[in-house]
C-alpha cells in the first residue's frame, strides 16, 4: 500500500540521476577552482619572475563555491545526508522511524520553498532585462538601474544567482520528491535502504 508507487519509483530514477549529475558537476567546478587557486599562489610567489596571481581569484572562489554549494543540496536531501540526532530514534519502532524521516524531509521542503522564493526575489533584484509586464508576471518587481557586477571581473551577478539558482531550484523537487518517498515509507511501515 502507498500512494503511486510506480510513479514514485521512476520519478526517484530521474531525480537520482539528475542530482548525481548536479553533485558531480559541482565537485568538478570545486576542483577547478582548486587548481585556479594553486596556479594563482603560485604566481604569486614567482611575481619576480614575470608571474602573477590570476586576476579575480577570489571573486571566482567566492561565487564558484557558492554555486557548487548549491549543486551539492539535491544529493544530500536524495541520500538523506544532512545531519541528523538518532540516538533517541535508534530504538523506535521503524514506522516512527519512517515518520521521524517524513517530518524531516517535510521541514526541510518547506525551507527549500522559502529559500527558493527569496532567492528568486534577490535574482530579479539584479536581472536587467525584461519589460515591466513581464516582470510584473514574473513577480519580479522593477528592473534594476543600473546592472550590478563583480568588483574585479565585471562578471554581471544575475548570472551568477541565475547558476546557483539551478541548484536550488533542483533541491527544492528533491524534497518535494522526498515528502512523497517519506509518506510511501511510513504506510509500507519502515524506510527502504538508499
Amino acid at each position: 500500500m502507498g500512494l503511486a508507487v510506480a510513479a514514485e519509483r521512476r520519478v526517484g530514477r530521474a531525480m537520482f540521476a539528475l542530482a548525481r549529475l548536479m553533485a558531480w558537476g559541482g565537485g568538478l567546478l570545486l576542483c577547478a577552482l582548486a587548481l585556479m587557486t594553486v596556479v594563482s599562489i603560485t604566481g604569486r610567489r614567482l611575481d619576480g619572475l614575470g608571474l602573477g596571481p590570476i586576476p579575480g581569484d577570489y571573486e571566482l572562489v567566492a561565487n564558484g563555491a557558492a554555486i557548487a554549494i548549491f549543486s551539492f543540496l539535491p544529493w544530500c536531501q536524495l541520500t538523506r545526508g544532512h545531519v541528523s540526532v538518532d540516538i533517541l530514534t535508534r530504538r523506535l519502532p521503524p514506522r516512527w522511524n519512517a515518520a521521524f524521516g517524513l517530518l524531516g524531509d517535510a521541514l526541510i521542503a518547506v525551507a527549500s520553498l522559502a529559500m527558493l522564493r527569496q532567492f528568486w526575489l534577490g535574482f530579479a533584484q539584479k536581472f536587467p532585462y525584461g519589460s515591466d509586464a513581464q516582470r510584473a508576471w514574473l513577480g519580479m518587481g522593477y528592473r534594476p538601474f543600473f546592472p550590478e557586477t563583480t568588483y574585479e571581473l565585471q562578471i554581471p551577478v544575475w548570472i551568477l544567482h541565475l547558476a546557483a539558482f539551478g541548484g536550488l531550484a533542483l533541491f527544492c523537487l528533491v524534497s518535494l520528491y522526498t515528502v512523497w518517498r517519506g509518506i510511501n515509507w511510513v504506510l509500507a511501515g519502515e524506510e527502504a535502504a538508499l
